[in-house]
């Protein structure tokens, strides 16, 4: 299956599941957002160099990062709604933009996330 993707894509996928094995609850979140930035700051680099190869597969990865946060929200509470509606208005406009591409919105999005996930400590944390 690795034979398939590029160098870098390989390397990619098994830094994220090296990391993803035994991490906590709030460490998968911080993968998630980390995943999630990334992928959304992949796909306006793809745009802007007319690559859309590396745009549908940043695009993908930004969706499977969004659906992951939205599937782990748990409870009925005002913060459990506030997140289900964030992370579902996030998850539109990402798939808006797999048809009608959008960097500004995706750059508002990407920029949100990276708040929040530097507001909540959960980028580059340690085990």
């Amino acid at each position: 299956m690795l034979a398939i993707r590029s160098p870098n894509e390989a390397y990619r996928r098994v830094d994220f599941d090296a990391r993803v094995e035994g991490a906590d609850p709030r460490h998968l979140v911080g993968l998630c957002y980390e995943q999630l930035v990334s992928s959304l700051g992949s796909a306006i680099f793809a745009q802007d160099r007319g690559d859309n190869s590396l745009k549908s597969k940043a695009l993908t990865r930004a969706l499977s990062a969004i659906t992951a946060l939205k599937m782990g929200v748990s409870g009925s509470d005002a913060t459990a709604q506030a997140l289900t509606h964030l992370y579902e208005a996030a998850r539109r406009a990402i798939l808006d933009s797999a048809l009608n591409f959008d960097a500004k919105v995706l750059g508002t999005i990407r920029q949100d996330f990276l708040e929040i996930s530097q507001a909540m400590n959960l980028s580059n944390q340690t085990n």
